[in-house]
């Protein structure tokens, strides 16, 4: 039965190709590359050195960006949410910004830092920050206020009681905003490089694009962005699988 379970993906995905393969070859126009002409346009990246260069690029951009927000936008977010004038004061900007989408920063990041390495990152970073402080808000306005009471009854100090109740308790949440964020971060990144610089996923869809026909890079571009997208999603998950060993509850 397990195994049944597992071989429904792998049928469902040999299925999808085959229906690609078929559509690629009854098209009227010969525009959409099929897979066959999609994995040798992978390969052909692979002999040229480009395929690792170009993922390798677009994975550093996200994992600073991405990285720098979290350092930055969690404690942030945890300290509004646990003091409320902070919220008071701040929240209505936060919800000022969010609306905004990273994407309009894009002329602004290219004035600030040029076309490099600089915009895409600093467009990750906006992309990620308001949504995991808003995150880390929510997570502690989610513990149930009894739980504080309880923990300060005890006689736990503040660093105590941030460390043995406000830590376990929001943690979970700041897990899933951590893999909903990264997905973000994942899809900006790809955006960036169209635009702010000559390296990456991004930028070889756009530069396969401007070659010509070569549909088939382009696919295999999004072919990569997607694989890598799924990776990464799959990375995430496995954390959420580790902190529902390790957390949800306190040592003595």
């Amino acid at each position: 039965m397990k195994l049944n379970v597992r071989l429904r993906p792998i049928g469902f995905v040999a299925a999808l190709l085959v229906m690609w393969h078929v559509a690629a070859k009854h098209q009227a126009t010969p525009i959409l590359p099929g897979p066959l002409a999609v994995a040798e346009g992978i390969a052909e990246l692979a002999q040229r050195g480009l395929l690792l260069k170009y993922i390798v690029a677009s994975l550093f951009r996200v994992t600073w960006g991405f990285a720098t927000a979290a350092i930055l936008a969690i404690p942030l977010g945890l300290a509004i949410g646990w003091y409320r004038r902070s919220e008071m004061a701040l929240n209505p900007l936060i919800q000022i910004f969010r609306p905004i989408s990273p994407l309009a920063w894009i002329p602004i990041s290219i004035l600030w830092f040029g076309v490099g390495d600089l915009a895409a990152i600093f467009l990750i970073f906006l992309a990620s920050f308001l949504p995991l402080t808003v995150t880390a808000m929510n997570a502690v306005a989610g513990i149930p206020p009894v739980t504080v009471r309880a923990g300060r009854n005890f006689g736990l100090s503040q660093p105590q009681l941030v460390y043995r109740v406000l830590y376990p308790a929001v943690a979970p949440q700041l897990i899933i905003g951590l893999r909903i964020t990264l997905g973000i971060a994942w899809l900006v990144v790809v955006a960036a490089e169209m635009i702010a610089v000559n390296s990456g996923l991004g930028f070889l869809i756009v530069d396969a694009r401007n070659a010509g026909n070569r549909y088939d890079l382009v696919v295999a571009g999004m072919v990569m962005i997607g694989v890598i997208g799924l990776l990464l999603d799959i990375g995430m998950r496995s954390m959420e699988n580790v902190k529902s060993l390790r957390w949800g509850y306190s040592e003595d």
